[in-house]
């Protein structure tokens, strides 16, 4: 499953000092040195983000960076199998490490293979704090959006805390592309333990390759307006 599930937190702010604080209110991303964009991708919610790989990198590792349009509010790398190796809240600071251990690791080779993947792993936070995170992925057909072939999915999550409290539970549906190894991100509800409830939609409407119009634009295309509405109105996103 794609790591879009841990922005929703950050989305509403604009990115403090922290990594790439030099995108913040930028036109146009640039990568860190040695790595190269791949990718950007418009999608819903009033986001856009922007897929790079690096040379210093283990082979199939990735990074995203999500903007809004306050500035950059995410990052997050993810290996092969699309397992989440380490994210950044770019609004708190925060980060959070996946576990080398855990007893079943995201496989994105397994879902394609046999139309499904279960997966239980842990992650630690900087701060100490450790996630149990329980779930399961699968394919229910195919799709093809601004011309690229994309499988589509149908995800569940639920996140414990070390304790075994459950924090968050989330359902909905996913995009994969084969061609990019990787997830984007569908229509999703969440609750947290607090009972707030959240309906959300980060499909993606554009894919911009390079030498394309917009390719490296950290401004937002799609659903700003309507963010903007349902912000004053007292809405939550």
């Amino acid at each position: 499953m794609r790591d879009s599930h841990w922005i929703r937190a950050g989305m509403l702010a604009a990115a403090t000092a922290g990594l790439l604080p030099a995108q913040v209110g930028a036109a146009e991303f640039r990568p860190p040195s040695g790595c190269t964009l791949e990718l950007t991708v418009q999608q819903r919610s009033c986001t856009v983000a922007q897929h790079y790989r690096c040379d210093s990198d283990a082979p199939g590792d990735q990074h995203v960076v999500y903007f809004t349009r306050e500035g950059a509010v995410y990052h997050s790398r993810i290996d092969a199998e699309t397992r989440w190796m380490e994210s950044t809240d770019l609004v708190s600071g925060i980060s959070d490490r996946l576990e080398p251990q855990s007893r079943d690791h995201a496989s994105l080779s397994g879902l394609l293979r046999t139309g499904q993947d279960d997966f239980d792993f842990w992650t630690v936070s900087d701060s100490g704090e450790r996630l149990r995170h329980i779930g399961r992925d699968e394919l229910t057909g195919q799709v093809e959006i601004d011309g690229e072939q994309l499988d589509t999915t149908r995800f569940q999550l639920r996140s414990f805390a070390e304790t075994g409290e459950l924090l968050i539970e989330r359902s909905g549906t996913q995009f994969v592309s084969r061609e990019f190894g990787r997830f984007f991100g569908g229509v999703e509800h969440s609750a947290d333990w607090q009972g707030q409830e959240v309906d959300s939609d980060d499909s993606p409407v554009r894919f911009i390759r390079r030498g394309e119009p917009g390719f490296g634009s950290t401004r937002p295309d799609y659903d700003c307006d309507v963010q903007m509405v349902s912000l004053g109105a007292g809405g939550s996103h």
